[in-house]
């Protein structure tokens, strides 16, 4: 793996039913009513009825003092199981996540592979790669603690690995 090239996997765990889960990341313009990371979403072409096909740009702010801007193309969308995109622009890669439910406690798995294709990145790769980790972390861990509390529901834990 190149050094500009990264592995994040997060994992949510929320007691609160899948469908509700579901219905809060499938909606992507209204991450930034509760994702305080996610600064901006524009939906640039609809898709089909369950998603796929659709485009939406992201801009996404964490720790660090840079925002990273990319579009995401949905290209699978398996309704409580799977979503699927492929994003273009400051990142390139693909972002899966995965749902899953136990008892009361719905499993969201987040695995995102990129590389990233800003120059300044790049060159910082090989010495910024553990701050770029870090705020990726962050940024997750601030997400699964505000769907938490969007949806008035206990975050059991997050858990993060690369």
């Amino acid at each position: 793996m190149r050094a500009s090239e990264y592995r994040f996997n997060t994992t949510w765990r929320i007691e609160a039913p899948l469908p509700t889960v579901w219905d809060a990341i499938h909606d992507t313009a209204s991450w930034p009513q509760w994702w305080t990371c996610v600064e901006r979403v524009i939906e640039v072409e609809t898709g089909a009825s369950d998603g796929v096909g659709a485009l939406h740009r992201y801009t996404w702010k964490g720790r660090l003092p840079y925002r990273v801007r990319f579009d995401m193309r949905v290209t699978r969308v398996e309704r409580f199981v799977l979503l699927e995109g492929i994003a273009s622009g400051d990142v390139e890669g693909s972002g899966r996540w995965q749902f899953s439910s136990h008892d009361d406690i719905t499993t969201v798995r987040y695995q995102w592979r990129v590389r990233t294709g800003r120059g300044w990145m790049n060159l910082l790769a090989p010495i910024a790669r553990p701050l770029f980790k870090w705020n990726h972390d962050y940024v997750m861990q601030q997400g699964g603690e505000a769907l938490a509390k969007r949806l008035n529901a206990r975050l059991v834990g997050i858990e993060h690995s690369s």
